[in-house]
């Protein structure tokens, strides 16, 4: 699972904007929301990616290149 606090403001907006676009397309959500929840944040893909990011449970990782050793 992800923890939010340890990736920079980049890293974050690709996390979230792939999982927006993954929701967009039909991908089941990782949260439980009712109804109210949805029509509060009126079915915004980002949001509930974001809802998601912020919760830690999402299967996304991240990999950063190291600099190489000589």
């Amino acid at each position: 699972m992800i923890d939010p606090t340890i990736f920079s403001k980049y890293e974050k907006a690709r996390i979230v904007g792939a999982r927006a676009l993954q929701i967009s397309m039909g991908a089941p959500l990782l949260l439980n929301l009712k109804k109210e929840d949805f029509e509060k944040i009126k079915y915004n893909p980002i949001s509930i990616a974001r809802m998601e990011f912020e919760k830690g449970i999402l299967p996304i990782t991240i990999k950063r290149p190291l600099p190489k050793r000589h």
